[in-house]
C-alpha cells in the first residue's frame, strides 16, 4: 500500500519535471528586442538624411543637364534653321562672282561709262549679300595660301610646287562657307605637293598633304 502510494506521487510530479526545460525559451524571446534597443537611433537617422541628400544632389545635376541641354538645342535650331536657305542662296553670289571676273582688267579699262556702272552695281550686290549672311553668321571662307584642312576644305586637285609646303591651298576653285562653328560649304581648292613635308596636327588630324582629292571630313550643317 505504501508503495504503491510512493509510485502515484512520483508520477504526479512528472509533469512539473517535464515543464522544466521550457523555462530558458523565456530569456531566448527577449534577446531581439535588446538588439534593437542597441541600434542607435541617431546613426540611421544620419545614414538616411546621408541618402536622401546624394539623391537630391543628383536629382538637381540631373536636372541642370537637361536645362543646359534644352538651351543648346534652342540656341542650334535659331542658328541653324537657316542652313538650307542659306545653302542655296550661295550660288546667287558664285554667279555674280563669275560674272564680275569675266571681265579682265583690260576689258573693263576700255568699257564705256555705263558698262563700268553695271559692273559696279554687281559688286555693290554682291558685298550686301555677303554683309547680310554674315549678319545671320554665315562667313565667306578663302583659304588661299593656308594649310589645307579636311573639315573647310575639299581638295579637287594637286600642283607641284616645291616653294610651299605641301598640303598648302594655291588656288581657290569655290569659296567655301560656314554657318556658326559648322561647315557650310567646303572650299573647293587645289592644293601643294612636292615641297617640305609639314609638321603633324596638334589635334592628331594627319599632317596637310595626307589628305587625297576627295578625303574631306564631311561635317556640314
Amino acid at each position: 500500500m505504501t508503495e504503491h502510494k510512493h509510485n502515484a506521487e512520483s508520477q504526479a510530479g512528472t509533469p512539473e519535471t517535464a515543464a522544466e526545460p521550457s523555462a530558458p525559451q523565456a530569456s531566448g524571446d527577449g534577446e531581439p528586442a535588446r538588439a534593437e534597443a542597441d541600434i542607435d537611433p541617431t546613426a540611421a537617422l544620419r545614414a538616411e538624411i546621408a541618402d536622401l541628400k546624394d539623391r537630391l544632389m543628383r536629382s538637381i545635376a540631373e536636372a541642370e543637364n537637361l536645362r543646359k541641354r534644352a538651351e543648346r538645342e534652342v540656341r542650334d535650331a535659331g542658328q541653324y534653321a537657316i542652313s538650307k536657305f542659306a545653302r542655296d542662296i550661295l550660288s546667287v553670289g558664285d554667279n555674280m562672282r563669275r560674272a564680275l571676273d569675266t571681265v579682265g582688267a583690260e576689258a573693263r579699262a576700255a568699257a564705256d561709262a555705263t558698262f563700268v556702272a553695271l559692273l559696279e552695281g554687281v559688286e555693290l550686290t554682291e558685298r550686301e549679300l555677303l554683309n547680310v549672311l554674315e549678319r545671320h553668321g554665315v562667313k565667306r571662307i578663302d583659304p588661299k595660301g593656308a594649310r589645307f584642312d579636311p573639315n573647310l576644305h575639299q581638295a579637287m586637285f594637286e600642283v607641284p610646287d616645291e616653294s610651299v609646303p605641301a598640303g598648302t591651298v594655291v588656288q581657290v576653285v569655290q569659296p567655301g562657307y560656314t554657318i556658326g562653328e559648322r561647315c557650310l560649304r567646303p572650299a573647293m581648292v587645289g592644293i601643294s605637293r612636292g615641297g617640305p613635308r609639314p609638321a603633324a596636327r596638334q589635334d592628331g588630324e594627319p599632317a596637310a598633304g595626307e589628305e587625297a582629292t576627295g578625303g574631306r571630313i564631311d561635317r556640314t550643317a
